[in-house]
């Protein structure tokens, strides 16, 4: 049975009590519009080898650059009492604690803040914020008048590629140069400067801090220890005022901390009051990629992939009413078509796109539509959309790499070698690629067919085809006996081979895309199949659990989590397109969009309001309580659930 409430209006049981505020593990972003950021955990300590304070794309929105990883903190008064701020973990398996928080003490808007209660009853606040379009990473602490308390912050650093890990080594360079309470540093050559501002004092003094320990690395089976080095202190004296840090690329020695911070906040809390807290979290994965506009796929791990950039542009850009920035991304994209093909990934060290991708031009043709029902008339857009539309349809039909073409007899797209993964379903494990999915995927034809529909805009001509596609996928999909449809067909290119495995990838001839394949008594087989077999309160499964190759948990080392991530694992952002077939058949009342939100959102805005902190995870467990996984901050898992609340009517 699904592990949803079947109740549209189920009781909401007892008064849980008073709001446990976000879970010291939750993790905060901040982003800085090139694909660089800043993130890290409630309880301050840094759980993965990606959390930081300043991290840099260069050059955007890929390679980036780990410069500024942290801080130790502490407080100190004259009568020698001493009190860490932010908590540190360090192999084997010491944590010293910081400071506790008071009740209520930390908020995620507008920006990262916490509050601490001293054991002198000073509260003191802290809060910080990178700066959209610039990079820079700002640190203030607030104190009341005549605080006795005096800060000292020792920045922790590295230089490293942002996945890597750090050791120390005498290559490290701790030369310091120094104006006023600013310093500048240049770990290694070819790198950055990294520019520290300060309205306090520095004092040179390096040293290395050794074998932090991040659990996060240890839970996904990978190295989890770095050393980091630390040039000097800065001290504050609280008495005197709030305490600032700003931290940047670059060696720009002259800027006056206070007064930049001071410019910075105003500029950012304006920006950000006037977006709302939905459209806020949105943009966090919009980025430069010269000489256009792109979609981060994740943060903290992922760079733009064609496939993410164009399931998220839906949500992320027209559900919050952003159509410049989906403009600006699809006119990017649509110069880019080759042999009908669009890449699916670059690169991080900027090396050549990869096109492996049998099903992200068919979704650049979906964001394509949406936009074009969302804005104003733009002929040389339109213009531009439908060339692209139309190139990427001949290619299909004429044939591209990878097998990827039409078969003349029934219309439909097959695709596919062997040791290549074509399809969103694309874990690898070494040569081993999980779930091939070679020949006639189900959800391609869907996105076929509605290419097809698209396409017939600028070519009346293709309504033809797109009706044979139709039927093809009617006539050849459906399981004979009962249930939905076939997950692949003509498997391995092999005529009438049929994998019957239930996954989710069917829901789309349904549901999810702006025309539906399949409608009648095998629609509602489908949804029934998907509702029964798939669906979880936060997404659905990608593999039924009555399946012996079923994986209930997602963990581990990378073996174990490719071999389990389309294997059982639920993925949150396939919940939209089985919502929007369930509203087809539930009524588009607005009882009915009532009777959904009630249903099906509850346990995704739980989690983004204690854990995800505005986000969505990329994945979670197949089986209950449905732990998350992955990449915490996913673009698509966050779109499609923005596309939700609004097609439900109910977005923040």
């Amino acid at each position: 049975m699904a592990d949803t409430d079947p109740d549209p209006d189920p009781d909401p049981g007892p008064d849980p009590g008073p709001d446990p505020g976000p879970d010291p593990g939750a993790e905060w972003l901040e982003t800085d519009g090139f694909g660089g950021y800043a993130m890290g955990t409630v309880g301050g300590v840094r759980t993965r080898r990606y959390h930081g304070l300043l991290v840099v794309a260069d050059p955007p929105p890929a390679r980036r650059l780990m410069l500024v990883n942290g801080l130790v903190a502490w407080l100190e008064r004259d009568d020698g009492a001493s009190l860490p701020l932010f908590a540190q973990a360090y192999a084997p398996d010491v944590t010293v604690a910081g400071a506790p928080l008071a009740p209520g003490g930390f908020s995620a808007m507008p920006w990262p803040s916490w509050r601490w209660r001293l054991p002198d009853g000073t509260v003191l606040g802290f809060a910080l914020f990178v700066a959209a379009e610039g990079a820079e990473t700002v640190l203030r602490w607030q104190a009341p008048p005549a605080c006795r308390w005096r800060l000292v912050a020792r920045p922790l650093i590295s230089g490293r590629d942002h996945h890597a890990l750090h050791r120390e080594n005498p290559d490290f360079r701790f030369d310091a140069t120094c104006l006023g309470g600013n310093a500048s540093w240049r770990p290694y050559a070819g790198l950055p400067a990294i520019t520290a501002l300060s309205n306090g004092h520095y004092t040179h003094a390096p040293d290395w801090y050794r074998q932090f320990r991040y659990a996060g690395e240890t839970a996904r089976g990978l190295d989890d220890t770095e050393d980091l080095a630390t040039p000097g202190l800065f001290r504050f004296d609280l008495a005197m005022g709030d305490a600032v840090l700003i931290f940047r690329p670059g060696d720009a020695l002259w800027l006056h901390a206070g007064p930049r911070a001071a410019q910075l906040a105003e500029a950012e809390a304006r920006r950000r009051a006037a977006m709302g807290r939905d459209r806020l979290r949105a943009t966090a994965f919009m980025a430069d990629r010269p000489p256009g506009r792109t979609l981060i796929a994740g943060y903290p791990w992922f760079t733009d992939w064609g496939r993410d950039s164009f399931i998220a542009l839906r949500g992320l850009c027209l559900a919050m009413g952003d159509v410049a920035a989906a403009r600006a991304i699809l006119r990017g994209w649509a110069g880019l078509v080759d042999q009908g093909m669009l890449p699916n990934r670059f690169p991080d060290d900027g090396g050549v796109a990869e096109f492996n991708s049998v099903d992200a031009a068919l979704w650049f043709i979906v964001a394509g539509h949406d936009y074009m029902a969302a804005a104003p008339a733009d002929a040389d857009t339109e213009s531009r959309l439908g060339r692209a539309t139309l190139a990427i349809i001949a290619g299909y039909r004429a044939g591209t790499r990878y097998r990827i073409g039409m078969d003349a007899a029934d219309g439909l797209i097959a695709a596919g070698v062997p040791g290549l993964q074509l399809t969103w379903m694309d874990a690898r494990c070494g040569d081993h690629v999980v779930t091939p999915r070679i020949g006639k995927p189900v959800e391609i034809q869907a996105l076929w067919y509605n290419a097809l529909r698209i396409g017939a805009r600028w070519d009346a001509s293709l309504g033809g085809l797109a009706d044979q596609v139709r039927a093809s996928v009617a006539r050849r999909f459906a399981r004979p006996l009962a249930g939905g449809l076939y997950d692949v067909i003509d498997a391995d290119h092999v005529a009438g081979r049929l994998d019957g495995s239930v996954r989710p990838n069917q829901i789309f001839t349904i549901g999810g895309l702006p025309y539906a394949t399949l409608d009648g008594a095998l629609a509602g087989r489908i949804l029934d199949e998907v509702e029964e077999e798939l669906l979880t309160p936060m997404g659905l499964r990608t593999l039924s659990r009555s399946d012996p190759a079923y994986c209930p948990r997602y963990g581990g080392p990378p073996m174990a989590r490719d071999g389990a991530y389309h294997q059982g694992t639920v993925w949150p952002w396939l919940l939209t397109a089985f919502v929007d077939a369930w509203l087809d058949r539930s009524g588009r009342s607005p009882a009915a969009r009532a009777a959904a939100a009630r249903r099906f959102l509850p346990a995704l805005a739980a989690y983004r309001a204690t854990v995800g902190l505005g986000h969505v995870t990329e994945v979670c467990d197949g089986d209950a309580p449905h732990a998350p996984g992955g990449c915490p901050a996913q673009a698509w898992s966050l779109g499609e659930y923005l596309r939700l609340t609004a097609m439900l009517g109910c977005a923040g």
